[in-house]
């Protein structure tokens, strides 16, 4: 095949070849092991390479990306939480069992741990941690490879705090990252990520808003819709959705519909009772896993509805508007 052709197939090849400065628009008509001698030696050991080694290192690079665009081959089906020990050193009573496509609600009181069992997980602990948690991964203990590279990362954490360092704009973050993750048609999943982040948003923003003058909620809401559709993380730590001035149904039901695991820590009612479970932290410690009963999930939708007119009836304080109590009455 020519180059032409390849690039055609697979555009990303071009960083391949910019590797060794060279442009493949100028030589797109001829074959790659043509391309080989074309330059000839002299400039391949110049760029401190060879022509056989150029060849053999563009296979590889090919397979490499293709690895990258399936995903690192290992699905987390499953993590297991082992017990660990509170503050005063008292053994948790039960493990905890988080399965693809549910949503964990972490709740209790401030300063009772829920950012600590997140850590916990996130860090994959084994007995290391000040709690002496283990996490499994599918039912067995993961490897220093898993727990400390830097790549390939299978978990992915939104915290309360968010800022953006880099100087893009949304637009230009969001192509970056697909472009990196080797995605086909790379405008269609950006304008899909944009889409849905404005949706959960509280206030929308545009595509060339730069991402350091997005307020929290927008960053939040951004950085939810890009886990979502983009990210190949299979679990999902948030801490304190409620913070960030977004829909928070929403969002959980968006991870969940992408058969991620998810973990929330709340002190937000409305999103304990909209999670599959509910763990009870205290004093360092989880005291009570608590499964979500078909009563609560249909006492849930009259909750929703009158925070939502609570929400409306903020954001018209807010602007100044004259109230309409006509909603509230019974």
């Amino acid at each position: 095949m020519t180059i032409n052709e390849l690039r055609e197939m697979m555009p990303w090849i071009e960083d391949y070849f910019s590797a060794f400065a060279i442009d493949p628009v100028q030589f797109g008509n001829i074959k790659l092991e043509e391309l080989g001698s074309t330059p000839g030696e002299d400039y391949f050991v110049e760029m401190g390479s060879s022509s056989l080694a150029f060849i053999d290192g563009f296979f590889l690079f090919i397979e490499q990306a293709k690895a990258l665009q399936q995903g690192s081959g290992s699905t987390v089906e499953s993590l297991t939480v082992l017990p660990g020990r509170n503050k005063n050193g008292e053994k948790e009573a039960f493990s905890v069992n988080l399965k693809k496509g549910e949503v964990t609600a972490i709740v209790g009181p401030t300063g009772s741990g829920k950012s600590r069992l997140l850590a916990d997980i996130e860090s994959l602990a084994q007995e290391d941690t000040p709690t002496g948690r283990k996490i499994l991964v599918n039912g067995r203990a993961p490897g220093d490879e898993e727990r400390f590279s830097t790549e390939g990362r299978f978990i992915a954490q939104l915290s309360q705090n968010m800022n953006f360092v880099m100087d893009l704009s949304v637009e230009e973050f969001l192509t970056m990252h697909a472009e990196s993750r080797m995605v086909d048609e790379v405008s269609r999943i950006v304008q899909k990520i944009y889409d849905t982040a404005n949706i959960l948003a509280g206030e929308p923003f545009s595509r060339e808003t730069p991402v350091t003058e997005l307020s929290g909620g927008q960053s939040r809401a951004l950085m939810i819709a890009d886990t979502a559709l983009l990210s190949p993380a299979s679990v999902v730590l948030i801490d304190e959705i409620e913070n960030a001035g977004v829909d928070k149904v929403r969002s959980l039901e968006l991870l969940v519909s992408n058969n991620k695991i998810v973990l929330i820590s709340t002190h937000d009612p409305l999103l304990a009772l909209s999670a599959d479970q509910r763990l009870v932290i205290q004093n360092g410690g989880i005291s009570k896993r608590i499964k979500t009963t078909p009563d609560e999930k249909k006492y849930l939708k009259s909750l929703e509805k009158i925070d939502s007119k609570l929400t409306h009836l903020r954001n018209q304080l807010r602007r100044g508007e004259e109230i309409d109590f006509s909603d509230f009455l019974v």
